[in-house]
């Protein structure tokens, strides 16, 4: 957002004197004519239509302008106060970050180079919000209100990427019915996002680079070239630098392309973030699912907030899914996939000792995580002989806890705790009483 300078205010200036001047002719068309034709009412039409988008640029350029007479935040500044900087300048970002410095100078480079229309080159871990990346720095640009085409480059078959790229005229092979636009096309104007660039054949990253060269196309089939105006940014989670050096990537494109470079830090470097996602996932998931958020018990949120995350933010953002979709009211350590279960519930479990994915005091690997071990043990506890007197009636229990039935229910469950087991016990003592 920082790239106009002050220069751009009178030219703004001058820009807006030219769409009053504008304005005041088709006024002045539409004031004396005594009568219009089809004919001319179409060139209105397209003189309004054309009108109204130099107005949306030009209100775009002058918040860019204003942004730019803003002091700009000195790079020594605390992350916090740099995040809180960048929210301050419109920034649009629609989602959550933390104040990993990795991370905001990756926002920040995506500021400076939205209103621009150079090539961005993102880089990075799967998973770790290059699509985002991307969809931010068309929002804060001056296309925002143009098309935005995505185009993963791994998911294209090798024959077809010419022509899902550049479209193909009809009978251009077999099965071309009928004219086809490509990607290219339909991002005229706007913004093409090439995903998993570093999958992309030679062949096709020889027709790439003419494009980023000439900004023209043409149809597979067809001798016409079109002229298109599209802003590109590329993503990759693979090294194009030693890619290009293997032969598998052409050097040349590799510099047309990364004219601005972004890298996203993986998640595991961005621990603060992960808090702020749990929460915000979480609160997706319940609208997608239409139920209240999931309550995290501590030792599930101990094991979110310091688990790797090698998938990174799509790992997390799926774990809160099933969580959110696998739990009721409150989600434990047996709502995550099996795999991903700490290790040392298992003998807890085969033993019967400590609640399910728990872990035994004795073994615990932290002070806090003995004291929450220790005080499960005691709920457990208490849990069984509640039942033992009552003869495994859980109506009863509640009653005499003075508890909701559904969350003493809840509470059963946590620590795998059968009511049934208990009727036969109680019965049994009831008798030796008598």
């Amino acid at each position: 957002m920082k790239l106009f300078n002050q220069g751009g205010l009178a030219g703004s200036a001058i820009s807006y004197a030219g769409l009053i001047e504008k304005i005041e002719i088709l006024r002045s068309t539409l004031r004396w004519a005594s009568r219009l034709e089809r004919a001319e009412i179409e060139k209105l039409l397209k003189q309004a239509t054309t009108l109204r988008d130099e107005v949306m640029q030009l209100s775009h350029k002058e918040r860019f302008v204003q942004a730019a007479v803003a002091e700009t935040a000195p790079a020594d500044l605390a992350p916090r106060e740099r995040r809180q900087a960048l929210l301050e300048r419109s920034f649009i970002f629609e989602g959550t970050f933390g104040d990993n410095p990795k991370l905001l100078e990756a926002l920040e480079i995506a500021e400076k180079a939205a209103p621009t229309d150079l090539p961005v080159l993102i880089d990075g871990e799967s998973g770790t919000g290059k699509e985002l990346m991307a969809k931010v720095i068309h929002a804060n640009g001056s296309r925002t209100d143009k098309p935005y085409i995505s185009v993963n480059c791994g998911a294209i078959p090798e024959n077809l990427i010419e022509s899902e790229l550049f479209g193909h005229k009809k009978g251009a092979f077999t099965g071309a019915s009928a004219d086809r636009r490509g990607k290219f096309e339909s991002a005229h104007t706007g913004t093409i996002f090439l995903d998993e660039i570093g999958e992309l054949p030679l062949t096709g990253q020889v027709k790439l680079l003419r494009v980023l060269e000439s900004h023209e196309i043409q149809r597979v089939g067809s001798d016409e070239t079109i002229s298109v105006d599209t802003r590109i940014v590329a993503a990759t989670n693979r090294d194009l630098r030693r890619l290009s050096d293997e032969g598998r990537f052409r050097e040349d494109l590799f510099y047309r392309l990364s004219v601005i470079h972004v890298t996203l830090p993986p998640l595991r470097e961005r621990r603060d973030e992960i808090g702020l996602l749990v929460a915000y996932f979480g609160d997706e998931a319940a609208g997608a699912l239409k139920r209240r958020p999931v309550k995290l018990t501590p030792r599930l949120r101990d094991f979110l907030m310091n688990y790797a995350y090698p998938g990174n933010i799509r790992e997390l953002r799926n774990l809160m899914y099933r969580i959110s979709c696998l739990a009721g009211d409150t989600a434990d350590l047996e709502h995550l996939p099996q795999d991903l279960r700490p290790k040392s519930a298992a003998p807890a479990m085969a033993a019967g000792g400590s609640p399910p994915g728990g872990a035994d005091a004795s073994t615990a690997a932290s002070l806090s995580e003995a004291k929450r071990a220790a005080s499960d043990e005691a709920e457990r506890a208490f849990l069984e002989r509640g039942l033992l007197e009552v003869g495994g009636t859980v109506a009863e229990l509640a009653r005499r806890f003075d508890m909701n039935r559904s969350h003493l229910q809840m509470l059963l469950k946590k620590h795998g705790i059968h009511s049934k087991d208990f009727r036969n016990q109680g019965t049994a003592q009831g008798g030796k009483a008598r």
